[in-house]
């Protein structure tokens, strides 16, 4: 129902905003502790205060800090790209190479979704449906508005 929609979004709302403040709260906190004990800031405080936040927060594996972490993933992923190139690690590439990375995304998320859809995440594996079975089957107008589902045979 549309108040069952409502009130999880409300509660995956709270969710989020309260794992993010308790995150926030720890990370400051055990920098500003190990800042204090060895006299100083080092890089690796970072590190330890979000490593340690990040278990105590967001080590619970559930639907929000899936998304969280997926989210994050992604774009970390992306920075040590960068930092490997800024840092000599990696050479700098002689063309975007953003073309061939959306091309092998997309590529391992449709060989993933048509050949082995369980391993997908469920609301990617949802969505995916949608869009590319789901799709193929038109009763009327309100299949596109609305939702489109498949109708069972008879």
């Amino acid at each position: 129902s549309l108040q069952e929609k409502l009130w999880a979004i409300l509660q995956a709302t709270y969710t989020h905003s309260r794992n993010l403040a308790c995150f926030v709260f720890t990370y400051k906190g055990l920098c500003a502790l190990q800042s204090h004990v060895q006299g100083e800031t080092y890089q690796v405080h970072s590190f330890l205060a979000a490593f340690i936040g990040g278990l105590l927060v967001f080590g619970h594996n559930n639907n929000i800090n899936s998304q969280i972490n997926m989210y994050l993933l992604s774009r970390v992923l992306f920075a040590l790209c960068r930092l490997g190139v800024e840092k000599g690690y990696i050479p700098e590439p002689r063309w975007d190479p953003f073309p061939l990375f959306t091309a092998i995304v997309w590529g391992l998320v449709l060989w993933l979704f048509e050949y082995h859809r369980r391993t997908l995440q469920p609301s990617l594996q949802s969505s995916m449906t949608y869009l590319y079975q789901d799709s193929e089957v038109w009763h009327d107008i309100s299949d596109f508005l609305l939702y489109n589902k498949s109708l069972p045979s008879k």
